[in-house]
């Protein structure tokens, strides 16, 4: 069902500040900077900024587990007594992302790459 997290996603207020943070932090460049989303890799990890997250109801970072097939991981964990928060979409190229919480509010991400 997964390959492990691989993805961490930081919902940020001031997107020109947190990218300046983390660059720092993380000792690399962007590999995406756009206005709606910065993007970095550091070692496998996916590191993303958002900074629409905070009004899509993230109150921190979200992990992003990666799966082969989001529909079937998703409907599992719904099986299991998730609650969705967020259902599947398309965040580009074919990159799909989707969000639940379980029965303590904890937000599990899962991701299926393109």
């Amino acid at each position: 069902m997964t390959e492990g997290i691989k993805t961490i996603i930081y919902p940020v207020k001031d997107l020109a500040s947190a990218k300046a943070l983390f660059t720092k932090v993380l000792g690399v460049e962007p590999t995406m900077d756009e206005p709606y989303y910065v993007g970095f890799r550091v070692a496998g990890q996916d590191v993303g900024l958002d900074p629409h997250g905070h009004s899509r109801g993230m109150t921190g970072p979200v992990a992003y587990w990666n799966v082969d097939d989001i529909k079937s991981s998703v409907k599992a964990l719904l099986d299991a007594g998730a609650e969705e928060v967020e259902g599947v979409k398309d965040v580009g190229g074919g990159k799909l992302t989707a969000t639940v919480k379980d029965a303590d509010s904890n937000v599990i991400g899962l991701i299926q790459p393109a």
